[in-house]
């Protein structure tokens, strides 16, 4: 039998990640149990919400613990099953973390989904980051045939997914990316209506720019910076559904400045905001309609996704702590294995 590889948390990071935070093991692979299926991991996800793990403040779930695997939700196949309704072979999905032999109980895995589009799918476009895009805009965002909707780390999987639904409920996409590359990305390739280089300097006056008739919607992945620039713009009964956090969760204190607090407040109450934070498993039950909508566009390619995938279990580190400083180009995954 091979022997297993995986990644642990090693200590809690000060800040940023670094690669002292994480340790690669060697185990013996295990064996599963009754209703349990022994997994080959072929594709990691990697995802900004593992950074909140890392860490041990209060928080909608409990944290990785020191010399644990680290979490995060794979595709893998069956290689032996004690679970009914499991066959080698099998293709699922489970959050069986960082490593590249695991067990799971046939109650927290589930067999993806025949789409007609790439396993890998199930981990982006057609998994998690796609129906937190589709479920964050349904329940909450709910754009309206000619209202704009703006959201940041456009070219991301829950960003460039965000801006394409809006195009298909008839609203205008204005995305806010990281870079000429991306921004290019997002309206070249993703259909957007345009896109905002986060790093001009003139990032505020750029987005009033394409947005002359304010904001109706912001998805909000990121925060910082982009919510300074995008909070003016807000249309009275804006809504704003609240996803990611990313520019804060390295932050070890609250930014320098006045309390804003009470102009935010004023806002909401003079404007009639909704801004609304949300988990994407809120809305489980919908992944049907998620998937029903938006699988056959993916198969036809009407929807537009795109991977930045690092070979090797032992290039996590490196690829999650480069897509925290946003260095990816698409959803960020780990291939592991055929």
């Amino acid at each position: 039998m091979p022997t297993n590889r995986r990644i642990v948390l090693a200590s809690r990071p000060q800040g940023a990640p670094t690669g002292d935070n994480f340790r690669l093991e060697t185990s013996a692979v295990p064996e599963p149990g009754e209703r349990q299926v022994l997994l080959q991991t072929l594709f990691l996800s990697l995802d900004p919400y593992m950074r909140g793990r890392m860490s041990d403040a209060p928080s909608y779930s409990a944290p990785v613990g020191i010399g644990e695997v680290m979490t995060g939700e794979v595709v893998g196949r069956v290689t032996a099953s004690r679970a009914a309704g499991f066959s080698v072979g099998d293709l699922v999905a489970g959050r069986t973390g960082w490593q590249e032999w695991a067990v799971g109980d046939a109650k927290t895995v589930r067999k993806i989904a025949e789409t007609g589009s790439p396993p890998s799918t199930a981990l982006g476009v057609l998994g998690m980051p796609g129906m937190t895009a589709w479920a964050g805009l349904h329940n909450i965002g709910q754009p309206k045939a000619g209202e704009t909707v703006v959201v940041a780390a456009a070219s991301g999987p829950v960003g460039s997914l965000v801006g394409q639904i809006a195009k298909l409920r008839g609203a205008r996409a204005v995305g806010v990316a990281g870079g000429a590359d991306k921004c290019a990305y997002v309206v070249g390739e993703l259909g957007f209506d345009a896109c905002i280089d986060h790093r001009d300097p003139a990032m505020g006056e750029r987005l009033a720019e394409a947005c002359p008739q304010g904001i109706d919607v912001y998805f909000e992945n990121v925060n910082g910076a982009v919510w300074d620039a995008v909070f003016p713009l807000l249309n009275p009964f804006a809504r704003v559904p609240v996803c990611g956090l990313v520019a804060n969760y390295n932050k070890t204190e609250l930014p320098a400045g006045p309390d804003r607090t009470p102009l935010l407040f004023r806002a909401t109450l003079t404007k009639r905001l909704r801004i609304q934070g949300f988990i994407v498993w809120d809305f489980a039950s919908q992944e049907p309609d998620f998937l029903a909508e938006i699988a056959p566009l993916v198969k036809s390619g009407a929807i537009k996704h795109r991977e930045d995938v690092s070979e090797g279990l032992e290039r996590a580190p490196e690829a999650f702590i480069g897509m925290l400083k946003g260095r990816n180009f698409g959803k960020t995954l780990v291939h592991i294995a055929d």
